[in-house]
């Protein structure tokens, strides 16, 4: 779960998942992120009637600082995300790694509270086990 507040939590996690390639050592150093064939990334890169239908660029882009999806646009993202695998190796991503969901304290409460109405298949130990603290809290 990914808060959608705009505070940069969406750029984080879809930078992680782009870079996934690089991470697993995918990728040689001559090839761009775009090579990568098991990605949306490149779809990214591309004009919106070349890409899948289901596919939404404009949030990420702008959470980029990039104003509208545009060929411009688009090479620019494609030149911020070849700079971020450059500097990949420095990047802490635990939170991701570790973690059921990605934002604020208020997001993660909201979540509980859902959580806590109904467990599904996809609710794992973590979000059960705070969804249980919270409703003991709350007694």
């Amino acid at each position: 779960m990914v808060d959608g507040s705009g505070n940069g939590y969406l750029s984080t996690v879809c930078d992680y998942v782009h870079l996934n390639p690089v991470r697993a050592r995918l990728l040689k150093a001559d090839q761009t992120l775009e090579s990568f064939g098991w990605s949306s990334y490149r779809f990214y890169l591309q004009p919106s009637v070349r890409r899948p239908s289901w596919l939404r660029v404009e949030r990420l882009l702008g959470e980029k600082g990039i104003p509208k999806d545009t060929a411009a646009g688009r090479v620019h993202f494609g030149r911020l995300m070849e700079l971020r695998r450059k500097a990949e190796r420095s990047q802490p991503y635990e939170e991701l790694r570790r973690g059921w969901y990605v934002g604020s304290e208020q997001f993660r409460q909201e979540l509980l509270a859902m959580a806590s109405e109904k467990f599904g298949a996809n609710h794992y130990g973590a979000q059960r086990r705070e969804s249980g603290e919270q409703k003991a809290e709350g007694l």
